[in-house]
């Protein structure tokens, strides 16, 4: 059995019944929280070009382009608007594993679809648990450093979506190994684009590419059956072991992507920094830490070996994947939150002068670090006092779980941005809490 055939025969089989607890409120967290990053892309400029040329491409009316005051699209361009709407933000979910923005696609494919099919709540959400255990393990499959080569998480965010689809469009397990299979065919992405609008256009480009590959299978169109385990296969040609096909098959319903795995951003920029800036919060916060008189800040980590992004970044693409405007921050305010996604923090002087002394240091305490992107830092003060802490899994992360309130704060925080009332942030909130009661999602829809 190939492993399309095999990956597809399980997830489709998975019914909501079968799925534990946590896996349901995490993927009703996952969609709130894609909903309210999408609010703040609705006023960035990269997301509403997306939007204006896909209505100027015209087309049926299937689904709604959110914050857009009901605009309707075909599904294609309506799954591809409202996944670069997220990602435009840089304020959804990623897994800690990959480091991809599953959520956004997954949301984006799954509401869109519903809203055409007039789909469940449940069927939704169990679309979303099994969509995201198959990004997650095929990009475990081929993990880890997919950065590192040159490659955007995008060639993996694919498949959450085609499941999603796939499973929403009522495919046969058959149809769906070959939409499987059309997608990774059909995907590429340049690390190196993330720090420019490419960024999000990657998250459109995987939108795109898992709902035409849907579609196009629900006619009857095939591909290769061995896509990913054959020589010059997706697996190789990504980076995987000879060992993956069985690392992607493997414990197949033992646990779930979306509970071992997710994270969501309770702040904003790049989860990689996530735990380094909670650190250095807390290291100020215990040690009372007046910004004015710091000497160095220091972080170690087993992937921390050079500054990731640069210092003084000057617009918000820089500022999301900047370690050192993220460490200066947190000293320099003993916090880090959606503030810092303004211009105004951005250029404040304060933050600007302590960026010049964040550093890396070698990690020589290896042990103290379960996660890859755990780290520990150090301020050092001018009379020689230090303030350390050492943090793994950060806030928001499902190792340590997700709270219901920090994802509410972000919610009512992020989707006034974008001009939405108080009273509807209220209902979009109380209709994702009982999402699995929606007999049909469009409700919630409505409401963006």
């Amino acid at each position: 059995m190939t492993v399309a055939r095999e990956l597809a025969g399980f997830l489709l089989g998975v019914r909501y019944e079968d799925l534990p607890p946590e896996t349901i409120e995490n993927a009703k967290k996952v969609i709130v929280s894609t909903l309210a990053s999408a609010a703040v892309g609705s006023t960035i400029r990269s997301a509403q070009i997306a939007r204006e040329v896909a209505q100027e491409q015209g087309g049926a009316p299937d689904a709604t382009a959110w914050f857009s005051d009901g605009l309707k699209l075909p599904l294609p361009n309506a799954v591809r608007v409202n996944a670069m709407l997220s990602d435009a933000a840089a304020s959804d979910d990623s897994d800690l594993r990959n480091i991809a923005h599953i959520g956004t696609i997954l949301t984006a494919m799954s509401l869109a679809v519903a809203q055409k099919t007039g789909a469940s709540g449940r069927d939704v959400l169990a679309a979303m648990v099994t969509g995201y255990e198959a990004s997650g393990r095929i990009g475990a499959a081929i993990s880890p450093g997919l950065g590192e080569r040159g490659i955007h998480a995008c060639v993996i965010t694919v498949f959450g979506g085609v499941i999603a689809g796939s499973r929403l469009l009522e495919l046969s397990v058959e149809q769906t190994a070959e939409a499987l299979s059309l997608a990774a065919t059909s995907m590429g992405g340049l690390a190196v684009s993330t720090n420019s609008w490419a960024r999000e256009y990657h998250a459109g480009a995987a939108a795109l590419s898992a709902t035409n590959a849907v579609l196009s299978a629900s006619k009857g169109y095939a591909a290769n059956p061995d896509t990913f385990e054959s020589k010059r296969g997706f697996l190789e040609v990504f980076g995987g072991k000879e060992d993956a096909a069985e690392t992607l098959r493997k414990g197949l319903g033992a646990e779930w992507d979306i509970v071992t795995d997710l994270a969501i951003k309770i702040w904003p920029g790049a989860t990689p920094l996530s735990a380094a800036v909670e650190a250095a919060c807390n290291a100020a916060i215990e040690g009372n830490v007046d910004p004015a008189k710091v000497a160095s800040i220091r972080v170690a980590g087993p992937r921390f070996r050079a500054l990731v992004g640069h210092k003084h970044p000057k617009d918000l693409v820089g500022a999301i994947h900047s370690l050192a405007y993220f460490l200066a921050s947190a000293v320099a305010d003993r916090d880090f939150s959606w503030q810092h996604a303004s211009m105004e923090k951005i250029l404040d002087p304060t933050i600007d002068r302590l960026q010049d002394l964040v550093e890396v240091e070698p990690d020589t305490e290896p042990s103290r670090h379960t996660w890859g992107w755990g780290a520990t830092v150090t301020i050092t003060m001018q009379d020689g006092t230090q303030h350390s802490s050492t943090v793994n899994a950060p806030r928001g992360s499902g190792p340590r779980g997700i709270g219901w309130a920090d994802v509410e704060h972000k919610v009512r925080t992020l989707t006034l941005e974008s001009g939405k009332s108080a009273r509807d942030v209220e209902k979009m909130l109380t209709l994702c809490h009982g999402f699995e009661e929606l007999e049909d999602v469009g409700a919630l829809v409505e409401v963006v």
